[in-house]
């Protein structure tokens, strides 16, 4: 058997469309989601005569889209962390590479009055070959990554249309997305047929930032096409490309994630705008947001679903959210790929800093250890450039409108690079406005922030100190020194773990140079299965028959695979508590460590409690306190017997978009102490 060339070349994708910004608008568009004919196969080198438009699928059976072929089915789930499931040798991959042959039938809606005609893929894993009535459109790559193409002179109206997908589950592009996870197949994410007007809209960019000295927005929306821009909460219209002071706006952050509706029309498309105006800096090392220090208290998040894997609902993304939300988690990782872009309205909307994760990762060119490198990595190999640059195009394209994504990273653990830095110096070009993130580049000569994974509290400390082991080019070192620190791994979440939370915070509240860190991560990633007698359990690597597998290191979240909190995730969230509380016996004082925002939206109760029992409870009235402030008022606790306990609790006085009143989020105790016992000799023995 001979794999196609098309899966063992370095081209990042063949007869796509350039990448555009994510977009909700009139123009008409029809789901292509549903059942679909699907035929598996165990080898890639098949004939192609499926995609004629008179091919007889009798035989075949169904799959539903989205969806992975292994949870159908179809072959079996895999687990591995770093290696990857073959011999490492660049580009080439095996001979028994499972194939998934999709068709379906659609007709163009009789009311459609449009110009052009698209066909988008929101994911398919690993590389999709793609016909429609019999022509071939190209070849897309990138699992995590949309593709475009034009079948304008392709698509007939009036007539069923026959549209073929081939999906591969190796290809060259297996070796960028060796990501920690199952190594799951299919088309996995959405697909949609777009129509576009004469006049639409083909890109826009929307340009939102806060001048915190004066409290003005400045706004300016690029588009490619004549357009007017409205907000009319803020009385703004104006043309496109025209930029705009407006005194007064309320900024976004995470927060208080404050969005502008309004719109941006053109002659043959208007589009939903959801505007917010923040602007992020670095300055005197420091991480900042609206000209203030910012310290992210985040986890790393994959997609993953107990029973699709990773097609994630809308539901199962807001469930999510809400769950980090409400457990003190304001912000979060992408980890190791782009989330789909309905995940990046939510965090917009609910309030989230995100690290938005370029679709990358070759951690399996260091079998042993960051010492021992394969040769041919992709970060290194110019013959991978393209492709990785083409990557980190489509990240930044589709997600740039994103007021919650605040710096965008990479990829993850690929050792370093040329090829990162082209990624970087693209990346940089195209949007100064957001700094950039990776981990393995230790100098910093490609990143504007200094991150590290793992390290210990006592190297934090000196990290967060700016003392740090030099780097041995003193350019690089001074420069690194300027640039925040952020931990984008740690607390190890496997079992036991994770520990010694509250002493890393501890170090990440003293020292302004730390922006935050990320505990890894927020779930297990166990899939539903069954034993023999029909026990259902949730299944890690090993369970499903593959004989390369890294066990059950897939099994390390905050909260269990079906999205039940582990006491870890307690414990995080008084640890990562936006109010800290301490009570004494006739005081309490309060301290706000929001970065932006005061206590005003708080209620304080005081409960009063003798082994078990209520004694007493009132809520008591504190003036806000301002972000980064203190404040000690006076407890009226009348005759508090020993052994009673106060509790002071910090809840929502008002319904929020992500938990409703009286959600706590944060207590404190004070316990009287009990009069001692006097000692009594005892006899001899």
């Amino acid at each position: 058997m001979t794999s196609p060339a098309y899966l063992t070349d370095f081209l990042p994708r063949r007869g796509t469309l350039p990448a555009r910004s994510w977009a909700r608008s009139d123009a008409p568009e029809l789901s292509l989601n549903g059942e679909w004919a699907f035929r598996y196969a165990e080898r890639a080198d098949l004939p192609d005569d499926f995609a004629s438009a008179d091919f007889d699928t009798a035989g075949w059976g169904t799959i539903p889209v989205p969806a992975h072929w292994q949870l159908n089915g179809h072959g079996a789930p895999a687990y591995t962390n770093r290696r990857y499931p073959f011999p490492v040798d660049p580009p080439h991959i095996p001979d028994e590479n499972p194939t998934g042959d999709y068709r379906r039938t659609f007709a163009v809606p009789a009311d459609w009055a449009v110009e052009r005609m698209l066909l988008r893929f929101d994911g398919i894993d690993s590389v999709g070959r793609v016909w429609l009535n019999g022509m071939k459109l190209g070849v897309t790559s990138g699992s995590r990554l949309a593709s475009e193409f034009d079948i304008t002179d392709v698509v007939r109206r009036g007539e069923e249309n026959v549209l073929a997908v081939r999906v591969h589950q190796w290809s060259s592009a297996t070796y960028l997305e060796d990501q920690d996870m199952w190594w799951l197949s299919g088309i996995f994410r959405d697909v949609t047929l777009l129509g576009r007007p004469a006049g639409a809209i083909g890109d826009h960019w929307v340009h939102a930032d806060y001048d915190h000295r004066s409290g003005e927005g400045i706004l300016r929306v690029e588009t490619d096409v004549p357009a007017r821009v409205t907000l009319p909460a803020l009385g703004v219209d104006i043309a496109a490309g025209e930029e705009l002071r407006i005194p007064g706006v309320r900024p976004w952050s995470a927060e208080d994630p404050w969005l502008y509706d309004g719109e941006l029309a053109s002659d043959g498309e208007r589009i939903r705008l959801r505007v917010g105006f923040r602007t992020v800096s670095i300055a005197e090392s420091e991480f900042r947001v609206n000209g203030v220090r910012t310290l992210m208290r985040g986890v790393n998040r994959h997609d993953i679903d107990t029973d699709t894997g990773r097609v994630v609902s809308e539901e199962r993304m807001r469930h999510d959210i809400l769950l980090m939300k409400q457990h003190n988690i304001n912000a979060v990782r992408t980890s190791h790929y782009p989330p789909q872009a309905r995940f990046l309205e939510l965090c917009d909307e609910l309030g989230l800093w995100v690290i938005d994760e370029c679709d990358l990762e070759t951690h399996g060119f260091y079998p042993i250890d960051w010492f021992h490198e394969l040769a041919g990595n992709p970060a290194k190999d110019p013959r991978w450039r393209e492709a990785l640059v083409d990557r980190m195009q489509r990240l930044v394209e589709r997600d740039k409108n994103s007021p919650s994504v605040v710096m965008w990273s990479l990829g993850n653990e690929c050792g370093t690079g040329e090829n990162l830095g082209a990624m970087a110096q693209w990346a940089r070009d195209r949007d100064p406005s957001r700094p950039l993130h990776y981990e393995r580049d230790w100098s910093t000569e490609y990143v504007d922030v200094y991150s590290r994974m793992y390290t210990t509290q006592a190297e934090l400390e000196v990290i967060g100190r700016g003392e740090e082991e030099p780097w041995p080019d003193a350019d690089l070192d001074r420069e690194r020194r300027a640039k925040p620190f952020v931990l984008c791994e740690y607390a190890h979440s496997m079992g036991n773990g994770p520990g010694g939370l509250a002493e890393y915070q501890e170090v990440f509240e003293k020292h302004p140079r730390l922006a935050g860190g990320f505990v890894w991560e927020l779930y297990d990633h166990g899939l539903r299965t069954q034993t023999e007698d029909g026990r259902e359990f949730f299944g890690y690597g090993g369970d499903f028959g593959e004989e390369l597998h890294d066990a059950n290191f897939v099994a390390d979240g905050l909260a269990f695979s079906d999205g039940t909190p582990a006491p870890g995730l307690l414990e995080l969230k008084a640890v990562y508590a936006p109010v800290v509380l301490h009570v004494s016996a006739d005081s309490l004082t309060v301290t706000n460590r929001y970065d932006h925002g005061d206590t005003a939206h708080l209620a304080f109760t005081v409960r009063v409690e003798l082994d078990g029992v209520e004694l007493s409870s009132e809520r008591i009235q504190i003036a806000p306190v301002g972000p980064r402030r203190s404040v000690s008022v006076p407890l009226a606790v009348a005759d508090l017997p020993e052994g009673a306990v106060i509790t002071v609790s910090a809840a929502l006085a008002a319904d929020a978009a992500w938990a409703p009143a009286g959600h706590e989020l944060a207590w404190g105790q004070f316990e009287q102490p009990r009069a001692s016992a006097p000692y009594a000799q005892g006899a001899p023995v």
